[in-house]
């Protein structure tokens, strides 16, 4: 690994808190990943952990939520999950590709965002009761 690239790796890994070589072999991963699926990057979430998003936003697990959720079928629910998210039908179908491939990954990212929305409502819930 010629010396320029490995300092970036080591002083990555040392902000990260990872070691170099999974922090090597997770952005191989990602971009191999980016390769297969134009208009897929990885970012950091404060509440998720790494996740896959759309170029621009929204995250898969927020594209594939949305379009598991609705009622219409084929095309009409690319269609309605475009408009309900203001992006365009080619880009739902990125996320779904993706999905298609790292279902796992992206269902427990989903599972890992209802539970915390469970919780939020019920601390509201909670909050109000006692606010009478």
């Amino acid at each position: 690994m010629p010396d320029p690239v490995k300092g970036r790796l080591e002083r990555n890994a040392a902000r990260s808190g990872e070691k170099p070589a999974a922090l090597a072999v997770r952005l191989i991963d990602e971009g191999l990943r980016m390769a297969d699926h134009p208009g897929v990057v990885f970012h950091d979430s404060s509440t998720h952990g790494r996740v896959a998003s759309l170029t621009g936003g929204p995250d898969v697990a927020e594209v594939i939520r949305v379009l598991t959720g609705l009622e219409s079928r084929g095309e009409d629910r690319v269609a309605e999950t475009a408009a309900w998210l203001g992006i365009h039908p080619a880009r739902v179908r990125v996320a779904l590709a993706y999905y298609t491939e790292h279902r796992d990954e992206i269902d427990t990212q989903i599972q890992r965002r209802e539970h915390e929305a469970e919780e939020l409502r019920r601390r509201h819930e909670e909050q109000q009761a006692l606010l009478g």
